[in-house]
C-alpha cells in the first residue's frame, strides 16, 4: 500500500504538477485524496481527466449518482443507487453496451454495505478498443436487494446467482435465483463479514 502511495507521489511530481497528495498519514485520507484528484498519468505526462459521457448524461438528466473516477486503464466507474439501476441498465444497453463482461459482489466493510459490480463493454465490428464502463451498485446488509439485469444481459444469470450464493444479495426479478456453489441446505452467506 505505502509503495503505491510513494509511486503515485513520484508520478505526480514527474508530470510537472504540484505534489498532489503530500504527507499522507492514513489510508482513509489517501483514499479521499485519490477520489479528489482528477489526473491520470499517461504517456509520461499528467493529463486532466474529464467526466465520462455517462456521468455527464446522468447529471444532465438529474439522475443521482456518484462518479468514482477512472481506473488505471481509463475506464469510468460510477456508483448508482439500487432503485435507479434497472433504468440505467436499459439506457446503457440502448446506447450500445451490449456485453456484460463480468459481475461480482463484495462486502464493502463490516456492518456497512454490500456492492454489486458490473463491467460493461460496447462491442462493435471494426473497433479495436471497445468502450467500457464500470457500475457499482450498493445495498445495505440488513436487506440487500438489487434489481437483476438478467433480462437485459443474459450473461448475468450465473454471475448474479454466484453473488447471491456467496454474499447474499437478492437480485429482484431474477428467474432462477438459487444457490449455485453451496449446497441448498447451507444456512447464511459464506463471504460477508
Amino acid at each position: 500500500m505505502y509503495r503505491f502511495i510513494s509511486t503515485f507521489l513520484q508520478i505526480s511530481e514527474l508530470g510537472g504538477g504540484a505534489l498532489l497528495c503530500s504527507k499522507i498519514k492514513s489510508r482513509a485520507i489517501f483514499q479521499t485524496c485519490i477520489r479528489n484528484v482528477k489526473y491520470l498519468y499517461k504517456e509520461g505526462e499528467m493529463k486532466t481527466m474529464q467526466q465520462g459521457w455517462l456521468s455527464n448524461w446522468l447529471v444532465k438528466h438529474e439522475v443521482v449518482h456518484r462518479s468514482l473516477g477512472f481506473d488505471h486503464r481509463g475506464i469510468e466507474t460510477l456508483q448508482i443507487k439500487a432503485g435507479d439501476w434497472d433504468s440505467i441498465a436499459v439506457i446503457l444497453y440502448v446506447h450500445g453496451y451490449n456485453y456484460l463482461r463480468s459481475q461480482c459482489a463484495y462486502d464493502v466493510a463490516p456492518g456497512g454495505s454490500l456492492a454489486s459490480v458490473y463491467h460493461l463493454t460496447r462491442i462493435q465490428y471494426g473497433i479495436d478498443n471497445p468502450e467500457e464502463v464500470c457500475i457499482k451498485v450498493f445495498a445495505q446488509k440488513d436487506n440487500p436487494r438489487i434489481p437483476s439485469v438478467f433480462w437485459i444481459w443474459r450473461s448475468a444469470d450465473f454471475q448474479e446467482r454466484e453473488s447471491y450464493d456467496m454474499v447474499g444479495i437478492s437480485y429482484d426479478n431474477h428467474p432462477r435465483l438459487k444457490r449455485i456453489l453451496m449446497p441448498e441446505s447451507w444456512i447464511g452467506w459464506p463471504l460477508p463479514c
